[in-house]
């Protein structure tokens, strides 16, 4: 894999109360990676509309095991590893959230290009459930074969 990259993380949400229509979001953006002690390390900067600067993200991927961290605009450090709970504080320009993150799958797929990552989780704020999570993410160096900026 190159330093240069294109990443691609693709949120879902479905919340208890909804009928089963789930939230999405997708953010493609270039960002670097390299690896180091057998981890895959991701890193790429985030604008957040109103908001002056910007969120630093740092996402470390290992076996079973995904490491997000933001520093800016928002602030948290997010580990997801299956079949484990973890809670952090997530610090937006609102306030601050207690969050749990019980992660259920962690699904990490390699090739020379290409990385893909699939996380499903329950999130909870405040000790309470609030939705049925799930992420999606690929990592695809710039110069892959079938690399496309749509």
């Amino acid at each position: 894999m190159t330093k240069d990259i294109l990443v691609t993380i693709s949120g879902l949400q479905f919340a208890a109360e909804e009928d089963g229509a789930g939230e999405a979001v997708e953010v493609i953006t270039p960002g670097d990676y390299y690896k180091k002690n057998d981890k895959h390390y991701v890193l790429y900067d985030e604008v957040m509309e109103g908001f002056d600067g910007t969120t630093k993200n740092v996402i470390k991927i290992a076996e079973n095991c995904l490491d997000i961290t933001k520093k800016g605009v928002t602030n948290v450090h997010m580990i997801f590893e299956k079949n484990k709970k973890n809670v952090t504080y997530y610090y937006t320009p609102f306030g601050s959230l207690l969050i749990g993150i019980d992660a259920k799958q962690v699904h990490i797929a390699e090739t020379e290009e290409n990385i893909d990552v699939t996380v499903n989780y329950d999130l909870e704020v405040n000790y309470e459930f609030l939705a049925n999570c799930n992420i999606t993410m690929n990592i695809k160096a710039k110069n892959a074969k079938d690399f496309t900026l749509s």
